[in-house]
């Protein structure tokens, strides 16, 4: 074990490595190459839920527990891998994650039964959060100074740019050639990434200085576990609706099913407009960006229970709730990383675990709510309720910034 007082400062390292970083912008689009693979998987399984259903013989709200499976093994998988992982090269570690990626999305493709799909979307969703915490953690490092945040958003991107081009793709390719082709594609992406890191990211250490006692003092910071609370609680509320968009846009909106990818693709540039305005807010305020984004989503979901029998007019709702979502995103992971202190690669791996509770709570709800009887439409009153309550965990966060000086300013 290597003493604290022999470790390099996070700050020394980053300038350790930035002078190899010759191809910066080739670096940043192989990691986010692999927040491409992620996203692509991750939401393709809401446009194919009436598919998969009838491909493992339950219900539609049923087949909705894949997603939660998935959003339970990001939040197991992140803190685990990131706490395991936190002295290892980061760039081997990128490359092995996207290999275990890629062989969970192939054990999804060759899933037998609802049992066995669950197991499996579990155990592709461990490497989901680390991924991004230390791909986060790299582009940082090898970003010039003042340009971290976007660097960090760069990697996001990737993820959005998925919802415009991935999931529309892959939902089209599962409809037609069966929702088991779109867990196979997305295995080819995982080994494509793999090896795009590993040809274009240059060498980057771990931190030295890491140990299992540092890495869990994030726990001990009471605005950690209140980020991460707003996240999980608040973001929620776009997955409530997010979930179920195919069969409410089929069986509310009153749209055949090819409509669904136009949906997708319409969330998903909602996404990447999002990623971008969320880097030109962070310059002027994370926390109140966090603070609009929150209280804008909730004014969004409720237009959008209100107007989803509109069938193609939901198109401006469904848009305005992504790009607000992104903005949430964003500026979570950026004041979750200042929160943390010295804890960085778990501090950054858990904004993710974090967002993926609020996926498994708002999948969940969502298919509550709609087997009690209540219709697609109270998907968005659930994701309204949702995103209130996460304001107000902001709110809590506000308060304490300002009656505890010790703790990291409402700047971050």
């Amino acid at each position: 074990m290597v003493p604290m007082s022999s470790a390099p400062a996070p700050a020394a390292l980053d300038e350790a490595i930035r002078p190899h970083a010759r191809h910066f912008v080739l670096a940043l689009l192989a990691l986010a190459a692999g927040g491409f693979t992620i996203g692509t998987t991750e939401f393709v399984t809401m446009g194919l839920l009436p598919q998969i259903a009838e491909g493992v013989g339950v219900s539609i709200p049923t087949a909705g527990h894949v997603i939660s499976a998935y959003a339970v093994g990001v939040v197991i998988g992140a803190p685990v891998l990131a706490f395991l992982g936190a002295r290892l090269p980061r760039r081997g570690l990128l490359v092995a994650l996207m290999f275990a990626y890629a062989v969970g999305n192939a054990a999804s493709a060759v899933a037998t039964s609802f049992g066995l799909l669950t197991v499996a979307r579990v155990a592709t969703g461990f490497p989901h959060g680390a991924y991004f915490g230390v791909a986060s953690l790299v582009a940082a490092s090898l970003a010039p100074e003042g340009r971290k945040g976007r660097a960090v958003a760069m990697v996001m991107l990737g993820l959005s740019v998925a919802n415009v081009v991935g999931v529309p793709a892959a939902t089209w390719l599962g409809q037609n050639l069966g929702w088991r082709s779109t867990y196979w594609a997305v295995t080819g992406l995982a080994l494509l990434t793999a090896a795009l890191v590993l040809t274009f990211v240059p060498s980057c250490p771990g931190d030295a200085g890491a140990t299992g006692r540092r890495e869990l003092r994030a726990f001990k910071e009471p605005q950690v576990w209140l980020t991460l609370m707003a996240g999980a609680v608040g973001f929620g509320g776009m997955f409530a609706v997010y979930s179920y968009i195919a069969p409410t846009v089929t069986e509310v909106g009153g749209l055949p099913d090819g409509a669904v990818p136009v949906f997708l693709l319409a969330f998903g540039l909602g996404m990447v407009v999002g990623t971008w305005l969320a880097g030109e807010l962070a310059d002027w305020s994370v926390f109140r960006s966090l603070l609009g984004s929150s209280l804008g989503m909730a004014v969004a979901l409720l237009a959008f229970s209100a107007l989803a029998p509109a069938g193609w007019w939901l198109i401006p709702i469904g848009f305005l709730i992504t790009v607000l979502g992104s903005v949430l995103v964003v500026n979570l992971q950026l004041r979750l990383m200042d929160v943390a202190g010295d804890a960085q690669t778990i501090g950054a791996a858990l904004n993710h675990a974090s967002l993926n509770i609020a996926n498994a709570a708002g999948a969940w709800l969502g298919g509550v709510v709609i087997a009690a009887g209540f219709g697609y439409r109270s998907t968005g009153v659930v994701g309204a309720a949702l995103a209130i309550a996460g304001f107000g965990v902001l709110v809590v966060s506000a308060f304490l910034a300002r009656r505890m000086p010790h703790m990291p300013s409402l700047s971050a």
